[in-house]
């Protein structure tokens, strides 16, 4: 008798079909049903790998063993003429049968979820728009920052109609530089149509050219030609705005928005000074301050220009350029004054909010101050953001996590919203998602202050400590680095060298960072010494005292009975912030 013949006379074949037959199915189920509770893709894998291990195992026992009336035998122990190996095999052909028809309708129907969702994607709003970064054509080829301001003045006036879904600045600034078509670029912003043109300065007159793109066809819809003084600038931008509205047949619910007018050489200025503000260096936000100040000087009542002052003061508090009582004490009288201009003015509201949430840690007032820019303007990124700064405070990570994601799908290559994301999932735990979040941040901007800190304690507390001091290493800001390394030093156990660390972090921020060595000793287990500098945060108002909280580098003192007291202290144990109302509604995640 051949091999074969007797392969299938003992049902091995059969046996190995249904095997096959069976793991496929299962694996099937799995991939479809393992995402609704997480990343559990690792079991699918293990079941094929143990699938493809337990194959000879099934052979071997199909050989060997046989189903009898009176149980399970040895193959050479049943007589030939009492085998029912022959009834055996139409049973095993009818589960084979059922096991493939399962997994096949499992395979078809996640066919169809992937092509159904697939066609959901490729659905454009029709009424959605980019408006790409204008190109400069002075005849110096020196006023890019212009150019590149009126661009994102006219994608702010039509991110105000509600009619209209309009992408982020950063994802169309994106494209800046590049050659890239129309239509390419509109399909990787998922929107309909593209606003793009070019602006040429020259002296106090002006000419703007303005193309609005159907994307589908990469065909103009219309363009005109602005050739007026630079008076007129806030002018053409509503006019640009209306076209915008006429050709793309919006019935506005409400009055078109206006431009915010203010004096044309201080408008200039202004624009300078946001551009140079989002460098994020210390010589950047130098010249930026001065041209906020000498704006402000043309126009004391801009509310751009004294609500741009504060967000330059706070950052600067932040990378260690002001102490956090001058950055916040500036910040502060900016944005008061910005609202005594405007009193609608949502980003300064959104920036008291700050304020009092880590500058005076009061946040009953910062949930009012937000919940008051929220309502005046509910698309603001930029008020989205800083509305997770009080949610991280309220100990509401789950609900900071998924504005900050949010945020980052409207504008996925905005560096200030991809840090957030980063830092939202380290304090949640989920520690690589962070690192990449950080990771792609980086990419965007290289000199990112804290970011290659952020990774390092991702890398810390996932316990890599030489991957962390790696990433310490070469953090390009003073103070997060001298953090860091006292940080890392200590997880590597190289006690001499953290001490020396520590010791130089004290010397030089001391006065400034009391919250950040306070983690350190907490980190390195001293409990007494971080209560100390705790009590000089509290002391000199360091803002990092909003985070402390959530901050994981001080879960080795959380069993201290002095934390909850400190926190009762502070305002910030569990049941103290439960009380505060806060309701932050997520932009819709349909919209580009």
């Amino acid at each position: 008798m051949s091999l074969f013949t007797e392969l299938k006379r003992r049902n091995v074949l059969r046996a190995v079909a249904l095997y096959v037959a069976a793991v496929w199915a299962l694996a099937q189920g799995l991939a479809q049903l393992l995402p609704l509770f997480g990343d559990f893709d690792w079991v699918v894998r293990w079941l094929v790998i143990a699938g493809l291990i337990g194959l000879p195992f099934c052979i071997a026992f199909a050989w060997f063993f046989e189903f009898t009336p009176h149980g399970l035998k040895r193959e050479s122990q049943v007589d030939p003429a009492d085998s029912v190996a022959h009834r055996t095999s139409r049973k095993l052909d009818y589960a084979i049968i059922g096991a493939l028809a399962i997994a096949v309708v499992l395979l078809l129907t996640d066919r169809v979820s992937l092509w159904h969702n697939g066609n959901e994607k490729a659905v454009v709003p029709e009424r959605s728009i980019a408006v790409l970064p204008f190109a400069d054509m002075s005849p110096g080829k020196d006023q890019e920052y212009f150019s590149d301001g009126i661009s994102e003045e006219l994608l702010n006036l039509l991110a105000r109609i509600p009619e209209l879904e309009v992408t982020a600045r950063t994802s169309s600034f994106s494209f800046k530089g590049k050659d890239i078509a129309i239509p390419a670029i509109a399909q990787q912003l998922h929107v309909a149509h593209v606003l793009e043109g070019s602006v040429r300065k020259a002296g106090n007159t002006v000419r703007i050219t303005a193309q609005l793109i159907d994307a589908a066809t990469d065909t103009p819809l219309w363009s005109q030609t602005y050739d007026r003084t630079l008076d007129d600038i806030f002018a053409i931008q509503d006019e640009i705005a209306a076209d915008v509205v006429k050709q793309l047949k919006l019935t506005l619910l409400g009055t078109p928005p206006k431009t915010r007018s203010t004096d044309p050489e201080g408008y200039a200025l202004y624009l300078q000074a946001v551009q140079l503000g989002r460098q994020h260096t210390a010589d950047a936000y130098q010249q930026s301050d001065a041209l906020y100040r000498q704006a402000l000087a043309i126009d004391p009542r801009y509310a751009p220009a004294w609500d741009g002052l504060a967000r330059n003061l706070i950052n600067e508090s932040g990378i260690g350029l002001l102490s956090a009582k001058q950055g916040v004490a500036g910040a502060r009288a900016a944005a008061i004054k910005a609202l005594a201009i405007d009193p609608d003015y949502a980003p300064a509201h959104a920036r008291l909010g700050w304020i009092a949430a880590i500058g005076d840690n009061d946040l009953a007032a910062a949930a009012q101050h937000y919940q008051r820019a929220l309502a005046l303007d509910p698309t603001d990124l930029g008020v989205l953001g800083s509305s997770a700064t009080l949610l991280r405070a309220l100990g509401r990570q789950d609900q900071r996590l998924a504005l900050d994601q949010a945020v980052v799908r409207r504008d996925p290559v905005n560096v200030t919203a991809l840090a957030n994301l980063g830092a939202a999932q380290l304090w949640a735990g989920r520690f690589d998602e962070a690192i990449a979040s950080l990771g792609t941040a980086l990419s965007l901007s290289p000199e990112r202050a804290a970011a290659h800190y952020a990774i390092g304690v991702a890398l810390l507390l996932k316990g890599d400590a030489k991957a962390a001091l790696a990433q310490m290493e070469q953090e390009p800001n003073a103070a997060w680095r001298m953090i860091g390394l006292a940080l890392a030093y200590h997880a590597l156990e190289r006690k001499s060298e953290a001490d020396a660390a520590l010791a130089a972090l004290i010397a030089k921020f001391g006065k400034d960072w009391p919250y950040n060595i306070a983690y350190v000793y907490a980190f390195r287990g001293e409990a007494d010494e971080s209560f100390t500098w705790l009590a000089k945060a509290v002391e000199l108002g360091d803002p990092g005292l909003g985070e402390v909280a959530t901050e994981r580098l001080f879960d080795n003192i959380h069993a201290d009975s002095r934390w909850l007291a400190f926190l009762h202290t502070i305002g910030r144990a569990p049941e103290q912030v439960a009380k505060i109302e806060f309701n932050v509604p997520l932009p819709d995640m349909a919209k580009p």
